[in-house]
């Protein structure tokens, strides 16, 4: 089980849920080449305003690894995993790769995949961990992530640490996909795909443990609306804990939430969702 429970000596009886990293990485040091400095800006606007609440900076320099999300430029070029890595900048894993041509890239790392497994990005390559294809010539039933929107636009859907979405076949020009959320939607047959599941599934299973830990990743205390004033929030003023006074919820400005639908009924990939996601209860 790679998350480890880590207890505190002291008086304050913390217990944290961290990831056993020894027992996953291969390698403390990034790949330099592929390594880029980003400037902060958490929160602010192009004039140094807070926009967005209960954000910061994190407390930790962070270099950005150059990740590769659509290996297209290599179709037909197999590859060899050198390492797994950590990357502070998402909540999976990267792998190191060295195609036969010499060049390094960075991938996401499907889950089990290990140092030495050799990979493929091609129109029909074996349905392989690791493998990129399109989803016309995935099996239904084959769990995917990275998927490209539109053809050649590189992978953006399913990204997140041991997510994982469902090829259920292929209607015209369409293939039907389950994402994790629980919608069903199409995705043209000629976008890409890599077969497998995100590395580090038990992410989930973290336990921050204390506040402190929150500050360094760069969330700030988030205020209770029942705590500010009656001029700061509906919710706010009173004596002690008082109901909120208002019969639907609201945010700070008095907009309503709280199962109010905000996608636009006219926004134009509406059409290619066959199921909407579950309610959650």
């Amino acid at each position: 089980m790679p998350v480890k429970i880590v207890k505190s000596r002291s008086k304050s009886k913390i217990v944290k849920g961290v990831i056993d990293y020894k027992k996953v990485l291969t390698t403390d040091e990034p790949y330099k080449p592929l390594l880029i400095s980003l400037k902060k800006r958490t929160a602010r606007n192009n004039q140094g305003r807070i926009t967005t609440r209960f954000r910061a900076n994190p407390y930790h320099r962070r270099l950005y690894r150059l990740i590769d999300f659509s290996r297209l430029d290599k179709k037909d070029i197999p590859a060899k995993v050198e390492t797994i890595e950590y990357d502070p900048n998402r909540t999976a894993f990267i792998m190191l790769v060295c195609y036969k041509d010499g060049e390094r890239r960075y991938h996401l790392a499907p889950s089990e995949i290990k140092v030495g497994d050799e990979i493929i990005c091609s129109e029909n390559a074996e349905i392989k961990l690791g493998n990129r294809l399109p989803l016309k010539n995935i099996n239904p039933g084959t769990e995917i992530f990275e998927i490209e929107i539109f053809p050649g636009s590189g992978g953006k859907l399913i990204r997140s640490a041991g997510s994982f979405g469902l090829m259920l076949g292929i209607e015209g020009d369409y293939a039907i996909i389950k994402l994790p959320s629980g919608e069903i939607r199409k995705i043209h047959k000629n976008c890409y795909a890599t077969i497998g599941r995100v590395s580090n599934s038990d992410y989930r299973n973290v336990v921050i443990g204390k506040a402190g830990r929150a500050r360094w990743k760069g969330w700030r205390p988030h205020v209770r609306g029942s705590a500010m004033n009656a001029r700061d929030h509906p919710y706010g003023g009173g004596e002690g804990k008082t109901p909120r006074g208002t019969r639907k919820a609201k945010d700070r400005w008095g907009n309503v939430t709280g199962g109010r639908k905000t996608r636009s009924p006219r926004k134009p990939s509406t059409k290619f969702i066959l199921q909407r996601r579950p309610r959650k209860r």
